[in-house]
């Protein structure tokens, strides 16, 4: 639509979408089904073909103002998936890769994590073994130019700096270096290549014979992520095991079914899909898992979703383990993509997904969509995040494990043992620092400015200690009051432990990556402990 006719194009603003939508879904959704049509059905597809056609053609023929065609189907097409489900979408051509990307395991860039205080870009973390580091290029160095132009201090948004540094794969990027070293500004040519890009965030061994594994989504590389992760922790004396897929929203299906078929003997089910025009799918554990006898705990959210629940409702419905936490947002619908003819995409949901005992744990969409995505704030309000008793599920959402164990589907995964929202330490102090960033900011201050110092300490164990001798909580306390937040002794107080501990841990990342960070957060990490002490006693 054009906008400088506003008043002219009101009515065909309010009843354009409306139309294509109604006779774009016929379109749409029977051309996905045309190979495997009858023949005399293929004459009704054309039918409608011709019926939008001839449509598109009467508006761009004779509609008062001109119409971009493509403009009307952008419009057109969202407006009916929004009428499907809340998970059916299309994504226009420009917005693929960039939405792929995440589960495609890698990315073409100069290999830099970066953040920008003060409009300056200061590289965090240089990837080993990648373009950057091969040219020199450290942790600490400031970007001020990029392709010969000045980037540092003229207000340049975050997500233009990602685009200036990422391109495809052998294509050359000049950046200007400012490093602390020399006053001379320091020239490199990049070379891009491709970027790994990592799901299982932390694998470390909680005590001697306790492992833990964060995932952070069910990308392509997550199996091998995952497997390398249990052999690493076997080989140090791990005999059982903590998967936390707490704010996991999931990811590709075969890659959680595969990661089920390590917990589980030959011949139990993992999963099964079943659609009305797909037949009921039956997935299956080969009998070739690596860890199908030690103990297991599964950490979930309201924030886990999808493959995240395929995983822990195959855990839960065959008794291999013990989920924890909160129970789970509840996404049991199956999404196939179909890529149209200019590169854009529809990821149409074809079929929902079921636990071993026959759950879809999909929650209700009959409200709409806004209605669907407030039920996490519905939950908070109704104290869900809190209390366990204030969930309840209606009788016929009720299901039996072989061992007798009462699940519920309709809505999630249901944790065996609730775990609620830990609070403590939370105060309007704590609040008002964490809303600006302000522990972020100095523990990246810090960490620019003794770079050199915590270099020194290459684990985790030892970069701890130190830090715990730096008076870094009474140093941030000033610092904060001079960001405009003025300490409250009794908040203070109450906070110290939180707000110290979360200092630490962000320093460790800066320094050592994740490796750094989740060893620290555990001590803060409530609902960890709580699993630790249950394969404990």
């Amino acid at each position: 639509m054009q906008k400088n006719n506003k008043y002219q194009n009101k009515k065909i603003t309010i009843y354009l979408p409306i139309l294509l939508s109604i006779v774009l879904a016929g379109g749409i959704l029977l051309g996905i089904q045309l190979n495997k049509s009858q023949i005399n059905q293929g004459s009704v597809f054309n039918l409608r073909i011709d019926k939008l056609s001839g449509i598109l053609n009467f508006i761009e023929a004779e509609y008062v103002d001109s119409v971009d065609r493509k403009d009307l189907e952008e419009v057109a097409i969202p407006n009916i998936l929004e009428q499907l489900d809340p998970h059916s979408i299309y994504i226009p051509a420009r917005d693929v890769a960039r939405i792929s990307e995440p589960l495609e395991g890698n990315f073409e860039g100069i290999g830099v994590s970066f953040n920008m205080p003060n409009d300056t870009v200061i590289i965090i973390n240089v990837i080993s073994g990648g373009p950057s580091e091969k040219v020199g290029i450290i942790a600490g160095d400031r970007i001020v130019r990029i392709n010969d132009r000045i980037v540092a201090g003229v207000k340049i948004h975050q997500d233009d700096i990602v685009k200036k540094l990422k391109g495809p794969r052998g294509t050359k990027v000049k950046v200007g270096i400012q490093r602390r070293s020399t006053t001379e500004i320091l020239d490199f040519d990049i070379t891009r290549d491709k970027i790994p890009l990592y799901s299982v965030d932390a694998a470390y061994i909680v005590n001697d014979s306790t492992g833990y594994i964060k995932i952070s989504k069910f990308a392509r590389t997550t199996y091998n992520e995952f497997q390398k992760a249990l052999d690493k922790l076997g080989q140090e004396g791990m005999n059982q095991l903590i998967v936390d897929l707490r704010g996991n929203s999931g990811g590709y299906m075969d890659v959680a079914t595969k990661m089920a078929n390590q917990f589980l003997s030959k011949g139990k089910l993992i999963v099964y899909t079943e659609g009305r025009s797909q037949a009921r799918e039956n997935f299956y554990a080969d009998g070739a898992g690596k860890f199908q006898k030690g103990k297991v705990i599964v950490l979930l959210d309201e924030l886990s979703a999808s493959a995240s629940e395929i995983l822990a409702g195959a855990i839960q419905d065959n008794d291999r383990g013990t989920i924890m936490g909160r129970r789970s947002f509840g996404k049991g619908l199956v999404q196939e993509p179909l890529v149209l003819h200019d590169g854009s995409m529809i990821r149409l949901t074809v079929a929902r997904y079921y636990t071993p005992t026959g759950r879809c744990i999909q929650k209700p969409y009959t409200n709409g969509t806004e209605d669907y995505y407030h039920d996490l704030q519905d939950r908070y309000l109704n104290g869900e995040f809190q209390i366990a008793d204030s969930i309840h599920f209606a009788d016929s959402l009720k299901y039996t494990t072989p061992e007798g164990k009462i699940v519920y589907g309709g809505g999630g995964i249901m944790p065996d043992i609730f775990i609620p929202i830990d609070t403590t330490g939370i105060t309007p102090y704590f609040r008002q620092v964490r809303n600006r960033g302000l522990m972020y900011r100095y523990a990246f201050k810090y960490t620019d400015q003794n770079r050199s110092s915590l270099e020194a300490y290459k684990n985790v164990t030892d970069l701890k200690i130190y830090l715990e001798l730096q008076d870094l909580f009474n140093k941030f306390v000033k610092y904060a009051a001079s960001n405009g937040v003025k300490p409250s002794q009794k908040d203070i107080e109450e906070s110290e432990f939180l707000i110290h501990t979360e200092i630490k841990a962000y320093i460790a990342r800066n320094m050592l990556d994740n490796a750094g960070f989740y060893p620290i957060w555990r001590d803060i990490d409530y609902t960890l402990q709580e699993a630790v002490k249950y394969l404990s006693e």
